[in-house]
């Protein structure tokens, strides 16, 4: 896996192991995403739902977003996602780790007032409605407020309608959304 763009683009992260459940986004879907996503970046706050190996919210950085905020349930997923953040040396205070379910972690992140303009929604496919059920908390708390934009990743076929959200434009392998 490599990043795509931005400060650190060419450069290349640890994956998961073959036998490893996390499927990482592939690099033609990040930089075509990435590249939609433009200026929009710059000073922005991204979170990373169902993080993995951490690459998307590394390219958010990499590309100019102020803060990433990552949410991964796996041990050994948040294990790599720290190895691949201490071997860029990402600075501290452009990113968090919540290391727990999507649910309680978006509730955590409602009481603090936490607002993103951008997120990255990935989750399973295998049980993949839990993404788009954690849209919409984080859209009724507040994380994600009117005008943010999400990418979520689906599998192929699938309806990517989130009540509260609008699709903007298909991608390969997700869809960008905007809170409505």
């Amino acid at each position: 896996m490599r990043i795509t763009g931005g400060v650190w683009a060419s450069r290349r992260i640890a994956g998961p192991p073959k036998s490893a459940p996390v499927r990482p986004t592939p690099d033609a879907l990040r930089e075509q995403a990435f590249a939609v996503l433009g200026l929009r970046l710059a000073g922005a706050g991204f979170l990373d739902l169902f993080a993995g190996t951490g690459v998307n919210s590394l390219e958010a950085l990499s590309r100019g977003a102020a803060l990433a905020v990552l949410v991964e349930r796996s041990p050994s997923a948040a294990a790599l996602i720290r190895r691949n953040f201490a071997a860029l040396a990402v600075r501290d205070g452009a990113w968090e780790l919540a290391a727990r379910d999507v649910r309680p972690a978006l509730a955590a992140l409602a009481a603090r007032g936490r607002s993103f303009e951008i997120a990255w929604c990935d989750p399973p496919f295998a049980s993949w409605r839990d993404g788009p059920a954690a849209l919409v908390q984080a859209r009724e708390g507040g994380v994600l407020a009117p005008g943010s934009e999400v990418v979520l990743e689906a599998p192929p076929r699938v309806d990517p309608a989130v009540p509260g959200f609008e699709v903007v434009r298909e991608l390969r392998g997700a869809f960008l959304l905007r809170v409505m």
